[in-house]
């Protein structure tokens, strides 16, 4: 069937964009094309530097007729609005049928050219494309990226013809800006397309790009004896800034060696977009740098390489220039002066402000991680000294880590440093989590205080909006908690956080957003555990106990979670949910039973072996959860399987003259199970 090729060349469209761009394009398309009644067989878009392309298979070359139902106004309705649909509708009021004192109109739509439907189409997705940032351009009204240049777009070999502010649509591109500008091309086809770029230096598909780009970074490397300093946000960046990508291994000025690597490697990449490279086995950098070309030189790429060694090297000079003056004495002090007229939030004060709630909540944590109450409270102290130091404020992405060199540097103890070094961390799934007892109550400190902040000012994620990153922070402090293994109460941590606020800008207080913040840790719980093969129903099942202890927590979801996965736990289930609906269904009619139930007549067998079997299991039950051994807690429950599932098998529980007890006798299973988790709220 027809294939549709569309190709949108235009100046250089920025990496950052190229991503989304792509899939923007391939739903704005499918929405489309379903909205005419197509359904493709493949559809897939590709970005790059200067275009965006998609290829869609099997398109028909025309529309089949359509009958289209009309809902019109009721029988009755005013004459206003009949008219209105008559004129939306295109017909008269003979033309029209009742239908259950409806009016409805059936229309007969004749199948349209493809090639018209899309014209429209790609006039819609020019006009209408969301890209972050767009322009004008000449004494055009159309806005994009930037100035676009030509439209490809060929349905069936054919040119589709249509044109958007003065850009004719053709079957002619062009490949690579300089080595393949002067001869551009047709393509009547996604093959000859892919096939004409690659012979005119251009690679359309990004992750051919990015292999490309390893595999010629590993091979420099491998000839020069070094490895490369794997960087996926860098790979992902250079792939959208080069059509033609070639690597060529530049050396840099070793006197530079002595900056932290970390200094090093953000000055590569933030300013040049440079891979570092080091010795194999070494921790260290090797004076040597790659950085990603967008042409093949005739050379080899050894003007290329000098030209950005002389540039590296200037900006180096000027982080060695920060690394200098930020490693005077007395600098630390200077700094925390600064932070008064640095506002964190205009809600939440000033940085200033914001450290003195760190250090004090650092300091009720620490005992409860096993640190030192002074040196988390003066770690905390200095930890966001670093904000005012020339280095982060040209390279504000080492925060924390500068801050821990310059506290080594002043002498300050090795704990305290590295606590100020790691105090951001975990700031992603794949960041290393602090482990020393220091280090942890500080970095607790420092996303409780922002999480409890913007949640008492409800400055919450809506969607999939979280500006402030508090789904990261949340999801930090369960990584450092669940790691840490650091028993803790969260709803009394919160509660202590808030009266911190509350001298400096009022701390809220309020019970519903405290609650809020325990919702929001428990549906980050569940992402965490969903990661690790865990059902979210049963993080939701162990919450409604109340418990607010990470750890015990996990370890009740996990051992609840291997119960639920033998026989006698999906059983038990089974007779839970039973009981709990005689139970629910006998509430309706007024108040259950209340107290304990009485010993059953001996000649009920199977009441008397539930009755037994609850009696038996009390005191287990509570010793295994008082030692909180949960699998053996689940062990425990596991001996009601038998007796629940014949009682509820050989009991008529609703019998007047023994209903009341036999509803006790229920109750207590479901309290039992309950000590345990809401089974109430297990699926299944």
């Amino acid at each position: 069937m027809p294939q549709l090729l569309l190709e949108l060349f235009s100046e250089e469209i920025p990496a950052r964009m190229q991503g989304q761009a792509a899939k923007d394009l391939e739903r704005m398309a499918r929405d489309h094309l379903a909205a005419a009644g197509f359904l493709p067989e493949a559809l897939k878009t590709f970005a790059g530097p200067r275009r965006l392309t998609l290829v869609a298979e099997g398109l028909p070359l025309a529309q089949a007729d359509r009958k289209e139902e009309l809902k019109g106004p009721r029988v009755g309705a005013p004459q206003q609005a009949m008219d209105g649909f008559l004129r939306k509708a295109g017909l008269t009021q003979d033309q029209l049928v009742e239908q259950n004192g409806v009016w409805m109109a059936f229309v007969e739509k004749k199948g349209r050219p493809t090639a018209e439907i899309v014209a429209e189409m790609v006039e819609a997705i020019v006009r209408g494309f969301p890209w972050p940032k767009s322009m004008t351009w000449g004494t055009g009204k159309l806005r994009w990226v930037r100035p676009l240049k030509r439209i490809l777009c060929v349905l069936d070999r054919e040119v589709v013809p249509f044109s958007i502010d003065g850009i004719a649509s053709g079957d002619v591109t062009e490949g690579h800006r300089f080595m393949g500008a002067a001869k551009p091309f047709t393509a009547k086809d996604f093959d000859e397309y892919v096939a004409g770029l690659e012979a005119h230096y251009v690679v359309l598909d990004v992750e051919e790009r990015k292999a490309r780009i390893l595999e010629g970074c590993k091979t420099l490397c491998f000839a020069r004896h070094l490895e490369l300093v794997e960087d996926i946000g860098l790979l992902e960046e250079v792939a959208g800034l080069a059509e033609w990508p070639t690597p060529v291994l530049g050396d840099m000025d070793p006197s530079f060696l002595d900056l932290p690597p970390e200094v090093i490697r953000t000055s590569m990449r933030t300013h040049q977009k440079y891979f570092a490279v080091r010795k194999p086995g070494e921790a260290g950098l090797a004076p040597h740098f790659i950085t990603v070309a967008n042409i093949e030189a005739k050379d080899g790429g050894k003007v290329i390489a000098a030209g950005n060694a002389k540039v590296l090297s200037a900006r180096l000079a000027d982080a060695r220039f920060f690394w200098d003056e930020d490693r005077k004495a007395g600098n630390f002090d200077a700094w925390l002066g600064k932070l008064d007229g640095v506002t964190f939030h205009a809600k939440l004060g000033t940085m200033a402000q914001r450290v003195e709630r760190i250090v004090a909540l650092a300091g009720e944590i620490a005992p409860l991680v096993g640190a030192d109450v002074a040196k988390a409270k003066e770690a905390a102290r200095l930890a966001k000294a670093d904000l005012a130091s020339g280095m982060v404020g040209e390279f504000p992405e080492l925060q924390g880590l500068m801050g821990g060199y310059y506290a080594r540097e002043a002498g300050v103890d090795g704990e305290i440093a590295a606590a100020i070094q790691d105090h951001y961390k975990p700031q992603g799934p794949s960041d290393a989590v602090p482990t020393a007892p220091v280090s942890v109550a500080v970095a607790l400190a420092d996303k409780l205080d922002t999480l409890v902040g913007f949640f008492n000012h409800n400055e919450k994620p809506t969607g999939s909006r979280d500006p402030l990153a508090l789904r990261r922070s949340a999801l930090g402090v369960i990584r450092q908690v669940l790691e840490a293994k650091a028993r803790l109460s969260l709803r009394s941590i919160i509660k202590q956080a808030d009266e911190f606020y509350a001298p400096q800008v009022g701390g809220i207080g309020r019970t519903d957003q405290s609650a809020d913040l325990l919702a929001f840790f428990a549906d980050r719980l569940k992402v965490t555990l969903k990661d690790q093969g865990k059902r979210h129903d049963l993080v939701d099942a162990v919450f409604a106990l109340g418990d607010d202890d990470l750890v015990r927590i996990v370890a009740r979801v996990e051992a609840l979670d291997g119960f639920l996965k033998t026989d006698d736990g999906k059983n038990l289930l089974a007779g839970y949910k039973r009981a709990s609906n005689i139970l629910k269904a006998e509430e309706k009619k007024g108040p259950l039973p209340e107290g304990q139930a009485e010993e059953p007549a001996a000649d009920s067998a199977a009441e008397v072996g539930l009755y037994q079997a609850l009696r038996l299991l009390d005191r287990p039950l509570k010793d295994a959860l008082a030692k909180e051994d949960f699998t053996g807690a689940m062990a425990q429950l596991a001996e009601l399987r038998g007796p629940v599932d014949a009682y509820l098998d050989g009991v008529f529980v609703n019998d007047p003259e023994h209903r009341d007890n036999r509803l006790k006798t229920l109750a207590a299973v479901r309290a039992a199970m309950g000590q345990v988790a809401d089974f109430g709220l297990v699926a299944g």
